[in-house]
């Protein structure tokens, strides 16, 4: 007989919440030093299975590319791991002598992991490394799209952990995709933090399941090509972070900003970096693909060379071709170009000023992305910080790549795949998470002689006592 798989899906995430209960119990047990060791035997044997990992994630999903996924996923192996070497997590982190105060890190628990399938490898390898780094245990629930290559990494970071001296289902993951096994694994009684990548829906149960979560938010960064700016290096980032991996990374530019008396230098050096502008009509046909009828994007178009988008669209471009870019004025609900696009296709807006410049990516941000990310390519700092006191972001990035600098491997950011948006943006958090997001903090305080409660004296006026007295018992005749 066969079982329900809904029903079958829910008993196996209940039964991997169980085990990742009982494995956190002994991890908590244990040093810095010892889960220092775990980390570190993860980032060795994911980082020697990258480009199997790659190859596996594109040939499944249809997103992006291998060679740019092999690159995230040493990110999220090399990278994280050297980023976390030194922290302290668990035990006691600070010693504020003065204050006579202890600080003490304490891991949160089991964590239920989201998974994207734009990023279905490397996340998993990245919120291993944090969540175990803090003593925590993690569940991973697969993407359909992605099942079978996030189901392998998960495998290969738990046999990693297992083999450095982490308990037997510290790392595990749900082997059957559905909605019912994640609304299980989100509302498991052992769960005790809900770590959400992936689309708004998926983040908004995350935040509707009752338990405390750190979801992200659309990214939708606009990029803004100052007069000050080289124009030459900021196509440059620009082109290196929208075709990286065709667009996937959520913190990559969606839009171009720039002065009207910047246009043609842009269009002339955009042409000669790979940009192509697309007519009117063109970018009609493409528009038509970017999203379905309800407003959600077409997952057709989603990781896809700019080559194979305009094909798809009906009209051919040179095959050097790295971006496609659409001239808009507009943003809103009916300007797909004014939303995310998760592949290498930009918005181009044209102001009159750099009032009009500051007010269109306000808007543009307060239609989609509030919280995430923007970019600026300038050098005259005065305007950046003018800027950088206005726009709501969590991330606001100079001269850099935005895919890049968003995730912190081009800046100074923590290296994350998980981006916080922050209240702007329907977010607990604003940080590139990190494992210090991961624990909570146990203070440990002792009185001081300076802070003793001061002593309380009351002054009685005895007469006015009596003369009280006199007039209730007055009263009482």
């Amino acid at each position: 007989m066969e079982l329900d798989k809904d029903l079958a899906a829910r008993q196996e995430a209940r039964l991997l919440c169980q085990q990742a209960e009982k494995a956190q119990a002994t991890l908590s047990q244990m040093s810095q030093q010892q889960l220092d060791a775990i980390v570190q035997a993860i980032a060795q044997k994911f980082s020697a299975a990258a480009v199997e990992l790659a190859e596996l994630a594109v040939r499944e999903t249809g997103f992006g590319n291998p060679d740019d996924k092999v690159v995230k996923n040493r990110f999220a192996s090399e990278t994280v791991a050297a980023a976390v070497r030194d922290m302290k997590t668990v035990g006691v982190l600070n010693v504020r002598e003065k204050e006579k105060l202890w600080e003490v890190g304490v891991p949160v628990g089991v964590i239920a992991a989201i998974v994207p399938s734009t990023n279905p490898t490397s996340t998993v390898c990245y919120k291993a490394i944090i969540a175990l780094k803090s003593g925590n245990t993690i569940v991973f629930s697969p993407h359909p799209k992605a099942l079978e290559c996030t189901l392998r990494a998960a495998r290969i970071v738990a046999a990693a952990a297992e083999g450095a001296g982490a308990p037997p289902g510290s790392i595990s993951c749900l082997s059957m995709a559905s909605m019912a096994g994640c609304q299980e694994l989100m509302g498991a009684e052992q769960v005790r933090l809900i770590l959400a990548t992936g689309g708004p829906g998926m983040v908004r149960a995350a935040y509707s399941s009752g338990k405390p979560a750190i979801g992200v938010g659309a990214g939708n960064g606009p990029a803004y090509i100052h007069h000050s700016a080289d124009v030459a290096q900021a196509l440059s980032c620009i082109c290196k972070s929208k075709s990286f991996d065709y667009g996937t990374v959520c913190a990559s530019e969606q839009s171009i900003i720039v002065e009207k008396s910047m246009e043609n230098a842009v269009r002339e050096e955009g042409k000669r970096q790979g940009f192509y502008f697309m007519s009117t009509n063109e970018a009609g046909s493409l528009a038509k693909l970017l999203f379905k009828p309800n407003g959600t994007l077409n997952p057709a178009i989603v990781g896809r060379p700019a080559t194979a988008l305009a094909e798809m669209a009906g009209f051919s471009v040179p095959r050097e071709t790295k971006v496609l870019v659409a001239r808009e004025q507009e943003a809103g609900p009916t300007r797909p170009y004014s939303m995310e696009k998760l592949c290498p296709v930009l918005a181009f807006f044209v102001m009159d000023s750099e009032d009009a410049v500051l007010a269109k990516a306000i808007e543009v941000l307060k239609h989609e992305g509030s919280g995430h990310t923007f970019a600026m390519h300038a050098q005259d700092e005065a305007v950046i910080r003018r800027f950088a006191l206005q726009i709501p972001v969590s991330r606001f990035l100079v001269n850099t790549p935005a895919a890049l600098g968003g995730i912190g491997a081009t800046t100074g950011l923590f290296p994350a795949l998980t981006l916080g948006c922050g209240a702007v943006g329907g977010s607990s958090s604003s940080n590139n998470i990190s494992p210090l997001d991961l624990i909570n903090i146990r203070r440990v305080a002792w009185g001081q002689e300076s802070r003793k409660t001061p002593e309380v004296r009351v002054q009685v006026d005895e007469d006015l006592v009596e003369r009280i007295a006199a007039k209730i018992l007055e009263r009482l005749k």
